[in-house]
C-alpha cells in the first residue's frame, strides 16, 4: 500500500519546475533570471543599436548631418561612423545588433514565457554571444588607439553585450552545459558581476587613461 501509495505521489514544485526547464541550477541561478537579462539588457542594445542605424541613415542622405550623441570632440557617434572599421562587413555594424539582439529578446521572452532548450542550444547560444563579445571588443580597441573617439550609443551596446555574455556563461557553467568542477559550478553565479565589473572597469579605466588629457581639457 504504502509502495503504490508513494509511487503516485504527486511530484513536488521543485520537481515541476525542473521538469519544465525553471529549477534553479546547482549555483542557484535560474533560467528565468537569465530570461530577464536577455530581455532586458537585450532591449537597451536593440534600441541603441536602432538609434545607431537611425542616424548612419541620415549620414548617408546628408553627410553633414550631426548625429544626437555628437556631443563634443570626443564623444562623437558620427566621427565613429564615418570610419571604415563601422563597416567591418561592408555595411553599418548597428545592423548586425538589430538581427543579434532582436533574437535574444525573443530567446528571453521565450524563456520567461516557461519555454526550455537543450544543450546544443545553449552552446551555440554562448558561442554566438562570445562572437558578439570578441567583434565590441575589437571596435572598443579600433576607437578607443585608432579612430580616437568614442560613441555613445556603441558604448552602451558594449556593457550590454559583456552582461549578455558573462550572465549566460555563468549560466551555463552552473547547469553544467561548460564542463566545470562541482565548486565552480557552486560557485560560478557569485562571481558574475565581479567579473562583469571588473570587465568594464577594465574597458573604461583604459578609455580615461587614454583621453584623460582631453577630459581634464574639456572640463576646464
Amino acid at each position: 500500500m504504502s509502495t503504490a501509495a508513494s509511487s503516485t505521489t504527486e511530484p513536488t514544485h521543485a520537481e515541476k519546475e525542473a521538469q519544465h526547464g525553471h529549477a534553479g541550477t546547482p549555483g542557484g541561478y535560474s533560467d528565468r533570471q537569465l530570461g530577464f537579462w536577455l530581455v532586458g539588457a537585450g532591449l537597451i542594445a536593440l534600441i541603441s543599436s536602432a538609434i545607431l542605424v537611425y542616424e548612419r541613415l541620415q549620414i548617408y542622405i546628408d553627410a553633414g548631418h550631426s548625429t544626437v550623441c555628437d556631443i563634443n570632440a570626443l564623444l562623437s557617434c558620427g566621427t565613429v561612423m564615418r570610419t571604415p572599421q563601422a563597416e567591418a562587413f561592408g555595411f553599418p555594424n548597428p545592423f548586425i545588433g538589430l538581427v543579434g539582439f532582436s533574437i535574444v529578446v525573443t530567446i528571453g521572452a521565450a524563456i520567461m514565457a516557461g519555454a526550455r532548450f537543450k544543450k546544443w542550444f545553449w552552446v551555440c547560444m554562448d558561442i554566438g554571444l562570445a562572437a558578439a563579445t570578441a567583434f565590441i571588443m575589437w571596435l572598443w580597441y579600433q576607437t578607443t588607439f585608432q579612430i580616437n573617439a568614442l560613441c555613445l550609443f556603441c558604448m552602451i551596446v558594449w556593457v550590454m553585450t559583456i552582461t549578455l555574455f558573462v550572465k549566460t556563461t555563468v549560466r551555463n557553467i552552473s547547469a553544467g552545459v561548460i564542463p566545470a568542477s562541482q565548486s565552480m559550478r557552486e560557485s560560478a553565479r557569485g562571481w558574475s558581476w565581479f567579473a562583469i565589473s571588473l570587465w568594464l572597469i577594465l574597458i573604461f579605466g583604459i578609455i580615461v587613461i587614454r583621453f584623460f588629457e582631453v577630459i581634464v581639457n574639456m572640463m576646464r
